[in-house]
């Protein structure tokens, strides 16, 4: 309606600032507002001229007013602030004032109640009715109690010394969106709203004030608790009050010795002194910086108990893993590991493949990551991490080129490609298996040296290294290359660079560990990796058709013959 109005006014026939004048300089005229307050008519045209809407005419804010006024005895309506600040309309429109006028609250504060409409000052200018040091009594003139406790309050005994940072009115309830904190929940007090200053490192710092207040807070049952959703759980306001918050040095403080059982009690019927006693910030720290009695008992406990559980779970777990060790090369003693599956110029490729594919790994997410705990692992020295990435992928690279040559140039390296080479059977492998892991035959593939799963990996292995390598490199030399390729094209790489580096890392631990480690077969690690070897029975059990195997044979296994009975 406001917009329609002031549409039409824009239309009418521009009404002069001094015909306004005319009756507004007179100081005495008033006019009683819908809740009962008296306010001025006055205009003092100085105090515009030097206002930030010094600019504006008057029919600029009260488009609705005619050259009939004010004869037509229609009283100018309020302000409508939207067509210059709709951000801040927005904002005061969901705010509980805004909601408040729109449901018919004609007392419900309005822009120029806060902000003034002929004297507006930025809020710098200590004049202005917002400037931090006039807040309390700006918010004061409808909320008087909550202003009376404010000022009261350490908050505002700090903002009457001119402490800046000194928390106001808006830093609690929003600058324009004005928020109603009594119904609030717990997280919202406690992180959105208090954590704002307390757990501000430069605040605390110039305050001396506790650092871990907030830290220590979450920490705690009631934190923990609304962190997990719980809507009764004590927040900061809780126990520490909302407009006249004190320290506890001061009798009147909700967190005073003497009424302590009180404020406890609110949640805990029953409370007593003992348990009033009880703290909520509690600091892990030494015996020696604990305060009380029943501090240092509580830090000396924790300190006990840290030793105990190093040195017993410390005992047990070399006491397990020496007699793990023990039984598990008792067993692959025994069986006869003779056949040798890699040789050493093999086994050496495959480790300086592992070793670079993990440091590789780690310092790549750490470069990703640099907040993660694999960064802080490698240190924070982010050039340290770049180059030893950088370094190792070029190792990789420089494998990958020799297993080339390794391929092309050695008997055993054409060997071993003719062997990883796919063909036909493997695809019927695939049948086959899928029938047998579904229950709908009870006969598996039969592999050769290498079966479905091995070349499967091979493979990935050659087409992962080609990827990680050229888009590692177009990273690295991205000056060199947005020399001929638009910018894009080092964002696509960085991208295929990240989830190829996902996607390799999870084939690894599900499909690599499983038929190395975890396959029961071979629990907890097929050693041929280590020594080239691997036993009879494995072999003949997982490789049938190689010929290596005891029983191996080049040729299919011939189906039972038909009966013709």
């Amino acid at each position: 309606m406001l917009v329609v109005l002031a549409a039409e006014g824009r239309t009418a026939k521009p009404v002069p600032d001094n015909d306004c004048l005319d009756c507004h300089n007179d100081n005495s005229q008033t006019k009683t507002n819908a809740s009962g307050r008296a306010f001025s008519l006055f205009v003092d045209e100085l105090v515009l001229r030097a206002s930030v809407h010094a600019t504006n005419t008057c029919q600029s804010c009260h488009a609705d007013i005619t050259s009939g006024h004010p004869d037509d005895e229609r009283a100018a309506l309020p302000v409508n602030c939207t067509a210059c600040h709709p951000r801040q309309s927005q904002s005061y429109g969901a705010s509980v004032h805004g909601r408040a006028l729109e449901d018919g609250d004609a007392a419900a504060p309005t822009c120029t109640d806060c902000h003034d409409g002929h004297t507006l000052k930025p809020i710098s200018d200590p004049a202005s009715p917002l400037h931090f040091a006039n807040l309390t009594q700006t918010c004061g003139a409808c909320h008087e109690e909550a202003a009376a406790d404010v000022t009261a309050s350490i908050h505002g005994r700090a903002i009457a010394s001119g402490k800046r940072e000194a928390a106001t009115c808006i830093d609690c309830h929003a600058e324009h969106r004005i928020e109603e904190l009594k119904t609030a929940g717990t997280l919202k007090i406690s992180a959105d709203v208090c954590s704002k200053c307390h757990a501000s490192e430069r605040i605390n710092t110039k305050f001396n004030l506790p650092t871990d207040r907030v830290e220590t807070f979450f920490a705690s049952y009631h934190g923990l608790a609304a962190q997990y959703g719980s809507t009764l759980a004590a927040n900061c306001a809780s126990c520490h009050g909302y407009h006249l918050v004190l320290p506890s040095a001061d009798p009147r403080s909700s967190i005073s010795t003497n009424n302590l059982v009180a404020t406890c009690g609110q949640c805990h019927p029953g409370a007593t002194d003992k348990f009033a006693q009880g703290k909520i910030h509690v600091a892990e720290v030494a015996p020696s910086q604990a305060g009380d009695f029943g501090g240092k008992v509580n830090a000396w406990v924790r300190r006990i108990y840290f030793i105990l559980i190093f040195a017993t779970i410390g005992v047990m777990t070399v006491h397990n893993g020496l007699l793990f060790i023990r039984k598990w090369l008792r067993l692959h003693r025994a069986e006869h590991r003779t056949i040798v599956r890699m040789n050493r110029q093999q086994r050496w490729q495959h480790f300086v493949l592992l070793a670079s594919f993990i440091v590789l790994a780690v310092t790549g997410f750490a470069l990703k990551f640099p907040d993660s705990w694999v960064a802080h692992l490698l240190g924070s020295n982010e050039v340290f991490r770049r180059w030893s990435h950088r370094i190792v992928g070029v190792a990789m690279i420089a494998l990958g080129l020799y297993h080339i040559g390794y391929l092309l140039f050695t008997r055993e390296g054409r060997q071993l490609l003719r062997d990883f080479w796919p063909e036909r059977k493997d695809v019927k492998d695939v049948a086959t298996n899928v029938s047998y892991l579904t229950g709908r035959s009870a006969e598996r593939a039969r592999f050769k040296r290498f079966g479905y799963p091995e070349k499967l990996e091979y493979w990935a292995v050659v087409w992962g290294t080609i990827i990680m390598g050229v888009t590692g490199l177009a990273i690295w030399f991205k000056m060199e290359v947005t020399q001929w390729l638009p910018r894009w094209v080092i964002d696509v790489a960085t991208t295929i660079h990240y989830y190829e580096a996902i996607l390799a890392c999870l084939a690894i631990l599900v499909w690599h560990f499983y038929h190395v480690m975890f396959d029961p077969g071979i629990y907890p690690v097929n050693l041929a990796c280590w020594d080239g070897k691997v036993s009879e029975h494995w072999l003949e059990d997982e490789h049938p058709l190689d010929p290596a195997a005891p029983h191996g044979t080049h040729a299919e296994p011939k189906p039972p013959p038909a009966n013709t009975a």
